[in-house]
């Protein structure tokens, strides 16, 4: 053995890890490390090895009419990377190759390139999952260029001269180039866990985003969300401006040239035109391919990616630098994955909007189902009053009249306790002229608690219910009780009554089957109370047949709207 062939080995081994880092830089490169690539894909790669190998026999040392080299380094990474199919293909190409420039071991190198690229594929089919392991890179270029010499030394003649030969070149080459091999999956696997690195860190981004601007989003798509979304990306950092459309308008624009992009005339650029009407991302790497009617406009490259709920196109993210080329791969994977979310999200809001639609519908249903029934009954009262009590009959009409106008104007909004208390109150006026001094009502309310906001027909269907279905079959009647508490974090209301009571082993009403019409009120407001506050909220009910009913919820402490929206 030759030190000094050793040396010059390891020397030119670097032309290989040179190119193992440019490769692992491609894209396709990164797809096949997934087994995410078609095979004529794996072909050209197998081409590219091939072509490693070739490089490496000309940067081989003639030794004897034959050549020390590191031509084994691209055959067997294609194996070991692509399979049995890319090695053996890289091992044809070097091979065939090696065997044209001729020279008493051009064949026996030929065969020897071949055997190798299918030993590296039968290291592949061991470890499916991921890259090869630096030492099992090693170990297999330990195996390979011993085969190799042991090839020689089976076809090449004069024997002699084989022999001579592997005496000479054996250790170098099997040292170089099982290192060199060894390197290059170290330098590629490196470079894939850098590539993982920068997507988790691209990940975690978009999930920190999406979360500052959930409370936003769930408001929908307007300018106030745009604007507050747009804002927490711009506040990321590294974008020279960042702008949210919808199909036609400008809703937020934050960063450099925002005054004559969301100005008086607040016109879409021709890319955004184009992402709106295909429905696909779009990359500009210049002023030209953004399409800003500005001629002065500074932005000079951008990525516009679409904003959708389910299949419709409803808006688009965009995400711009003021110099050219400056969008990479991680701008487009946190650019994907932030409208991913953000359309998730719209998308939820909007099936949240069709729930509450829906059961706004159902409540006026409810509604149209009792209404009749209760106003055959009070017209009844009302008519024999009429000459007996005129008073009384006047002052029924003018509640009769108060609670059609709260079921018009107030059915599926928040109101104050105060409000619904007093058409609560309208409603047993009523009934207690309909069962004198068989209905008593008595209230326990804290003042401070009327301020606060409830879902309207919140304690109306309860209060009918304590007197339809428990003090009604009570022959002498009963009390019903009304209380409202302020607590530290809530409000809590109860409605107690002393009628029949229930036996709720056998009939519990919110809980299914709901018998549809019987007691159908409970448990519409049980699920309006957690469909709008959370599934810690709703109705407690407890009953026993002979001893009445009591029934209790606690809400929020609400004092707007706004604050509705965001619970």
């Amino acid at each position: 053995m030759d030190k000094w062939l050793l040396l010059e080995m390891i020397e030119r081994m670097s032309v290989a890890a040179t190119l193992a880092f440019v490769i692992s830089q491609t894209k396709l490169f990164r797809r096949i490390v997934y087994r995410q690539v078609l095979f004529r894909e794996r072909m050209l790669l197998a081409a590219i090895f091939g072509v490693i190998g070739i490089l490496g026999t000309y940067a081989g040392i003639p030794i004897y009419d034959a050549l020390a080299n590191s031509r084994v380094i691209g055959v067997m990474a294609a194996g070991l990377i692509g399979g049995r199919t890319m090695g053996v293909t890289a091992g044809l190409i070097a091979g065939g190759h090696r065997y044209l420039l001729g020279g008493f071991t051009a064949f026996s190198c030929a065969l020897a390139n071949v055997c190798e690229g299918l030993l590296a594929g039968e290291i592949h089919r061991r470890y499916p999952a991921k890259p090869i392991p630096w030492w099992v890179a090693l170990v297999g270029g330990i195996v390979g260029e011993t085969m190799q010499m042991g090839i020689i030394l089976l076809t090449a003649r004069p024997y002699a001269m084989a022999v001579e030969l592997v005496n000479y070149i054996a250790i170098p080459m099997i040292v170089a180039n099982s290192i060199g091999l060894a390197v290059f999956m170290v330098i590629i696997k490196t470079a894939i866990d850098v590539q993982q690195r920068a997507g988790a860190e691209q990940s975690q981004k978009a999930l920190d985003i999406a979360s500052k601007t959930l409370p936003y989003l769930r408001r929908g798509l307007d300018s106030e969300s745009a604007k507050a979304t747009a804002d927490i990306i711009f506040a990321a950092g590294g974008y020279g401006a960042v702008a949210i459309t919808d199909e036609a308008h400008v809703l937020a624009f934050v960063g450099a040239e925002a005054d004559h992009h969301i100005g008086c005339n607040n016109d879409l650029t021709r890319a955004t035109q184009n992402v709106l009407t295909n429905g696909q991302i779009y990359i500009a790497q210049n002023a030209f391919e953004i399409g800003c009617s500005c001629p002065s406009c500074t932005l000079a490259s951008a990525i516009i990616v679409p904003l959708k709920r389910a299949d419709s196109v409803i808006g688009t993210l965009k995400l711009y630098y003021t110099r050219p080329d400056a969008v990479g791969h991680a701008d487009i994977t946190f650019a994907t994955g932030v409208a991913h979310l953000f359309s998730t999200q719209l998308e939820l809001t909007e099936i949240d909007r069709q729930a509450k639609l829906a059961a706004s519908a159902e409540l006026k249903a409810l509604q149209a189902q009792i209404n009749p029934h209760f106003l055959f009954n009070t017209l009844n009262t009302i008519t024999s009053l009429v000459r007996t009590k005129p008073d009384l009959a006047r002052e029924l009409l003018l509640k009769l009249g108060s609670i059609f106008r709260f079921t018009l104007h107030k059915t599926g909004r928040n109101i104050t306790l105060d409000e619904e208390l007093t058409q609560v109150r309208s409603y047993l006026t009523i009934e207690k002229a309909r069962y004198g001094e068989k209905l008593t009502v008595i209230e326990d309310i804290q003042p401070g608690v009327l301020k606060y906001l409830i879902p309207s027909l919140t304690l109306q269907p309860i209060v009918e219910n304590a007197v339809k279905h428990g003090l009604q079959p009570k022959e002498d009647g009963g009390t019903i009780t009304v209380q409202a508490v302020e607590r530290a974090n809530s409000i809590d209301i109860a409605i107690h009554d002393n009628g029949v009571g229930m036996d709720l082993q056998k009939n519990n009403p919110l809980q299914p089957p709901h018998c549809c019409g019987e007691r159908i009120g409970l448990n519409n407001v049980h699920e309006r109370l957690r469909g709008q506050f959370g599934a810690n909220f709703g109705l407690e009910l407890e009953s026993q047949p002979g001893y009445g009913t009591s029934i209790k919820m606690r809400l929020p402490k609400l004092l707007s709207e706004e604050r509705v929206m965001s619970a």
